[in-house]
C-alpha cells in the first residue's frame, strides 16, 4: 500500500485586504481576487423601496472603491423582514443590475436585530485590487 500525503496550504493573512476595520467588522474584506461586503440601509426610517434604494447606492460606492463594479457581481445573499416586500425588491433589482449579469442570488425572510430595517443585502464580487 502506498501512503500519499496531502499537503494543505494555509491562506497568507497578510494577503487579505480589509477596507475600514472596526473591532466588529470591515466594510469589504477581499482575498485572491474576491470581495465579500454588507450593505444596510442608512436611514431605516424610509419604506422599502428608499432602503433598496440606499443599498444600491452605497454597494455602488464600494464596488468602486475596492475596483470592480455591478457586473462583477458573483453573489447576493438579500434578507427581507417581510415576505411581501420580495415583489419590489424584485422589480428594484432588475432595473439596477446590468443587462445579462445577474449574480447568484438568495432571498430569506428574516428578523433583523433593527426592527426599522426592512433589507440587508451580502454581496460577492470579483475585483482587482485595492
Amino acid at each position: 500500500m502506498v501512503e500519499t500525503t496531502i499537503e494543505i496550504k494555509r491562506p497568507d493573512h497578510e494577503n487579505i485586504q480589509r477596507l475600514r476595520p472596526t473591532p466588529r467588522w470591515s466594510d469589504a474584506t477581499i482575498f485572491n481576487g474576491i470581495a465579500h461586503f454588507v450593505e444596510v440601509p442608512a436611514d431605516t426610517e424610509q419604506d422599502m423601496t428608499s432602503q433598496t434604494v440606499q443599498i444600491f447606492k452605497q454597494t455602488e460606492a464600494t464596488l468602486a472603491e475596492i475596483g470592480s463594479d455591478k457586473s462583477h457581481l458573483l453573489s447576493a445573499t438579500i434578507y427581507l423582514t417581510q415576505a411581501h416586500d420580495a415583489a419590489i425588491l424584485n422589480q428594484l433589482w432588475e432595473s439596477w443590475l446590468p443587462k445579462n449579469c445577474a449574480p447568484s442570488r438568495a432571498c430569506i425572510k428574516v428578523e433583523l436585530l433593527d426592527p426599522k430595517m426592512l433589507i440587508e443585502i451580502a454581496f460577492v464580487a470579483a475585483v482587482n485590487s485595492i
